[in-house]
């Protein structure tokens, strides 16, 4: 018998495990929430919370906490906790800390192309542009 809140608290934490491979699947790396030219980059915090939160509300929208009656959580009721459910949190959190990389890196790429626009770019330095992460794009752009 198991208490729905450890279940719960498994979840989130598949979750948050999901957001940290997140982070390193990233070019970002472990860096701390950071604004660059208005925009804000998420960070590795940032990261570990969206994938918690992804997590947790997929597994209590869809998975089997769906089912669960937590103000009769004193009452003895028979909670399922399967590894297919924690290997879907972990899933869902790479997916929803990925969802949030993804946004702030196409807002990092279209302000990049509007300083790159004014400016004029070697063909060579527009190669080594075209093989970086976006945050270093637009760094390297802004001191062009």
């Amino acid at each position: 018998m198991t208490n729905p809140w450890e279940c719960a608290a498994l979840i989130s934490i598949s979750g948050s495990l999901g957001g940290v491979v997140n982070a390193l699947l990233s070019d970002n790396g472990f860096i701390l929430p950071t604004k660059v030219k208005d925009i804000w980059c998420p960070g590795f915090v940032s990261n570990v919370m969206i994938g918690t939160f992804s997590a947790f509300a997929s597994w209590s929208f869809y998975g089997s906490g769906a089912g669960l009656d937590i103000s009769s959580a004193g009452a003895r009721t028979q909670i399922s906790l399967t590894f297919s459910a924690l290997a879907g949190a972990f899933m869902v959190g790479v997916a929803g800390a990925r969802w949030i990389t993804n946004e702030v890196d196409k807002r990092l790429l279209a302000e990049s192309v509007k300083i790159a626009a004014r400016k004029d770019v070697l063909e060579v330095d527009c190669e080594k542009l075209a093989c970086s992460p976006p945050k270093k794009v637009l760094q390297t752009l802004m001191q062009a």
